[in-house]
């Protein structure tokens, strides 16, 4: 069976260009076990190969987590703002300044949750993610063309990982994609899932 291939999307989206797919990636991201710190995460592409590293904070008001690149480098930290209706998450640049905000909304069937960033090139994005987070499967679109450019999917990965009270999930990023603001969208989605 033939691996599944996203479309390349239209033009660039995304921050940090070292981290754009040049072709259909994908991502695995694995809660550590026990970790004592709160809620890390290691993010390889499915080949093995490290990309990020998250380090959440135990008994953080704002859930902050912190996500760093190989070299050690902090590149952002996802932060729940409070003051909301709607669960709402930042993700931050290390100075404290805001690159991407994503705004949860209900739905009756499913969820719904929209992110906004300005990409590396200029160009206001409204990404809007949309699924079943009780299964933890989303599809992410591209607003302006309606096109799918990342897909979450815990499924696929083996109940072992429930056991352990552990979540990994799958992550496919189409060509042309920051991979690491999309890892950023799995992260607030699985931070949704918790507060349940």
């Amino acid at each position: 069976m033939a691996a599944v291939q996203l479309q390349t999307a239209p033009r660039q989206v995304g921050v940090f260009k070292n981290l754009i797919a040049t072709q259909t990636e994908t991502l695995v991201l694995k809660e550590k076990v026990m970790s004592l710190t709160g809620d890390s995460f290691d993010i390889k592409l499915a080949s093995g190969q490290p990309i990020l590293k998250v380090e959440g904070k135990v008994m953080s008001i704002s859930g902050r987590k912190k996500v760093f690149d190989m070299q050690g480098n902090h590149m952002f930290s996802i932060v729940k703002e409070h003051m909301h209706i709607h669960a709402t998450y930042a993700v931050e640049d290390p100075q404290g300044v805001k690159i991407m905000e994503v705004k949860n909304s209900f739905k009756l069937m499913g969820s719904k949750a929209t992110a906004t960033f300005t990409s590396s090139d200029g160009t206001e994005e409204v990404l809007e993610m949309k699924g079943n987070w009780f299964d933890y499967a989303a599809d992410i679109f591209d607003k302006s063309t309606n096109t799918v450019i990342a897909r979450i999917d815990r499924k696929i990965l083996s109940g072992r990982d429930m056991m352990f009270g552990q979540q990994t999930y799958a992550l496919m990023v189409a060509p042309g994609v920051d991979m690491a603001l999309m890892a950023a969208l799995c992260i607030c989605m699985d931070e949704k899932n918790n507060e349940k």
